[in-house]
């Protein structure tokens, strides 16, 4: 069954090499607040913001190895299917299906203009 999700944004990644002033400066100007998500594998906070219905997010720690970003990201039933048909119709993979150690599977591809999106699937048992 498909989660009323697939296919809508249903998360925003902020890819940051300066977590810490990322932080201070959302915080600051919308009120948002990060909390640590010991589950990610990576340094990953998770965004919480006054507005109840919020598209959900986070910030994760880049340590310089890519350039920072900020993008939405859409659900999908398959990750590595939809970075198949993205590259047929054109697009890129930048960084391919990876699954998380909470058993999220995640990727990052680029439109043919070059706009950077982010696909994820749910861990098993999960829609969020």
């Amino acid at each position: 069954m498909l989660s009323t999700m697939t296919h809508g944004i249903g998360w925003f990644e902020i890819g940051t090499d300066a977590p810490e002033t990322t932080q201070r400066f959302y915080g600051t100007v919308f009120g948002w607040t990060f909390a640590v998500d010991g589950n990610a594998g990576a340094p990953y906070h998770i965004v919480s913001t006054p507005a109840p219905d919020s598209v959900k997010g986070g910030v994760l720690t880049t340590g310089g190895r890519i350039p920072n970003y900020a993008t939405v990201c859409i659900q999908v039933r398959d990750v590595a299917a939809t970075c198949v048909s993205v590259r047929e119709a054109g697009g890129t993979v930048l960084i391919p299906a990876t699954t998380a150690g909470d058993g999220l599977v995640w990727a990052h591809l680029a439109d043919p203009d070059g706009n950077r999106i982010g696909v994820y699937s749910p861990a098993p048992g999960l829609d969020t």
